[in-house]
């Protein structure tokens, strides 16, 4: 059986790409040791694929009170709210290899009420989840929350944030019908030896 394609769109050839995408894509290849299908989808657009992963970063790769874990599980939680599998997948790897938890992302995905977090993690997945479902309801009761686990309001933003930038990723990727690399699959779910 062959593989499905990973977009219902053209992807490009690497050696085809301007010089500033093509030196990102071989970045992440070289950390990661293959290429995230999400690279090669967006570089179907050039001027998207730099702005999506401009925004990406800046609310990602940053530092700041929220670790890199919690930001990968609003990913997951509000991603399988969007039945977004990419996103799911692809996080979800993330957030094993952050949190050294191999069950954690599937429990996330799954139901994050029921899932081996800790009640500020809890905290920001409701928060998460009510930006991604019922936005217009919230106030100032969620803020107070957040505050009592040591969140501020950038860490308020971020949450917000994230959330809103991935309901977007996970409808281009639905609509395009991006496919995980078959590598995000097992990451993080065993032990290195």
């Amino acid at each position: 059986m062959s593989q499905p394609p990973i977009s219902r769109f053209p992807v490009p050839d690497l050696a085809a790409l301007p010089a500033d995408i093509r030196a990102r894509i071989e970045e992440v290849q070289e950390k990661a040791g293959f290429i995230p299908n999400v690279f090669l989808a967006l570089a179907h657009r050039p001027a998207e694929f730099r702005a999506f992963f401009a925004y990406h970063d800046a609310l990602m790769v940053k530092e700041g009170n929220l670790s890199k874990g919690e930001r990968e599980m609003i990913v997951v939680a509000t991603s399988a709210v969007n039945q977004c599998l990419y996103c799911v997948v692809a996080h979800g790897a993330l957030v094993r290899i952050y949190e050294k938890q191999p069950l954690l992302a599937d429990q996330v995905a799954v139901n994050y009420l029921k899932a081996d977090l800790t009640e500020r993690q809890r905290t920001i997945l409701a928060y998460a989840m009510k930006v991604c479902e019922r936005s217009q309801e919230v106030g100032d009761d969620d803020y107070v929350a957040l505050r009592r686990h040591g969140l501020d309001d950038e860490d308020i933003w971020d949450i917000a944030a994230i959330t809103a930038f991935f309901g977007m990723s996970n409808r281009i990727a639905n609509a395009i019908s991006m496919r995980p690399n078959d590598e995000f699959f097992l990451m993080g779910r065993v032990p290195r030896k």
